[in-house]
């Protein structure tokens, strides 16, 4: 069978190419089921920066006859919830929309079915479009690679009582991914952490590679480690550039702080010099422990544990999420080491830099305080 070369779509094709693109099918997968080309699949997903469009105006739950028997029985003096009882509908649905469409002469069919409709129209004007002053803030913050969650939170706390500078974060997400907004200039995407053009569904990961090194298994880690009830326990990794560049990564697990030391190479005596210079920068307090993977770069633990005192444990195999918070940390560094790319040239300072930065967003976990706050905040 031929496949369709138009790029327009009847809207039926369309909602099914959005349900199934939602679940994670594939173009070529969506274009043989539907019979159309790749093409005119991949201009409909670039077109809204892969977020389902709305498919045209859609009512309320009410229909022009509940409105009429509501208004009928308004008259009458029924209350709201004898009103709901009658027409099988929850007492807030009639509460509210007898709220909504009201006005100084009361509740009528006619006004109410006509506000129903205009408050359906879409596209709606986008707020970070009607707002220069939420836009340049929002705009800032992305441009030092701040998430859209955490603009949205930071927002939250710096302008509580100022409606017009709150803004959700999947309005941002939108904006970015949908041009036709005119708001957030396309240039902006390149600070997201991934740096997509549009959003794509959720795929599973590779297996994680094998063990090498032997040492002790993180399940003998103190349980003050494992509850994060105490800071001085630390999670560490190599982050590789390309085959011959990687930065040393250590993140503490209760306030989220990450460190960063450049290396020459992974072999496991320059790793372990480099580690432990790093570690010894930080108060006696703040060195307990340290959770590694079982990569060879740190095949010299007990020499380093001998010099700082420092115990280190190991994660268990193709076990990457026993180090949740330095795994988390490592995509967030993404945005400035990509996969591939020689990071050699990173200077000590440039680093340091980059750690600011990172220590300086808010985090969810933290109840949206950065983790340099939250340090101070142990350090005090």
């Amino acid at each position: 069978m031929e496949r369709q070369r138009a790029k327009w779509l009847m809207p039926r094709l369309r909602q099914e190419l959005w349900r199934r693109f939602r679940a994670g099918e594939s173009a070529t997968d969506i274009s043989r089921a539907l019979a159309v080309t790749e093409e005119a699949i991949w201009v409909q997903i670039n077109r809204t920066g892969g977020i389902q469009p709305c498919f045209g105006r859609r009512r309320d739950a009410l229909t022009e006859v509940e409105r009429h028997e509501i208004a009928k029985r308004l008259e009458q003096g029924w209350s709201l919830n004898r009103i709901a009882s009658l027409l099988q509908r929850a007492a807030s649905t009639i509460s509210r929309e007898v709220k909504r469409n009201s006005d100084e002469g009361g509740y009528r069919v006619d006004s109410a079915e006509w506000r129903t409709w205009r408050r359906a129209r879409r596209p709606k004007p986008c707020k970070l479009r009607l707002c220069r002053r939420l836009r340049n803030a929002v705009a800032r913050k992305l441009r030092i690679h701040w998430s859209p969650q955490q603009i949205a939170r930071w927002l939250r706390r710096k302008y509580g009582h100022d409606g017009a500078m709150q803004v959700c974060h999947e309005t941002i997400y939108k904006t970015l991914f949908v041009q036709a907004r005119g708001a957030l200039k396309k240039e902006l995407v390149k600070h997201l952490r991934t740096g997509r053009q549009r959003r794509k569904p959720r795929r599973l990961g590779g297996p994680a590679r094998e063990s090498v090194v032997d040492g002790v298994s993180i399940r003998e880690r103190p349980a003050e480690a494992d509850d994060r009830a105490v800071p001085g326990h630390w999670e560490g990794d190599l982050l590789m550039g390309d085959v011959h560049s990687c930065v040393i990564t250590l993140v503490e697990r209760t306030t989220r702080y990450c460190m960063l030391a450049k290396v020459d190479s992974k072999e496991t005596l320059v790793v372990v010099a480099a580690l432990q210079k790093l570690i010894k920068r930080l108060p006696t307090e703040l060195r307990r422990s340290i959770t590694w993977d079982r990569g060879s770069e740190l095949a010299a633990h007990a020499r380093f544990t001998v010099e700082t005192n420092v115990p280190v444990y190991f994660c268990d195999p193709r076990s990457p999420w026993q180090r949740g918070s330095n795994e988390n940390t490592n995509g967030l560094l993404r945005q400035y080491f990509p996969k591939g790319k020689d990071v050699s040239h990173f200077t000590q300072a440039e680093l340091d830099k980059i750690a600011r930065q990172l220590n300086g967003r808010p985090r969810m976990t933290l109840d949206w305080h950065s983790p340099a706050e939250a340090l101070n905040e142990v350090l005090r």
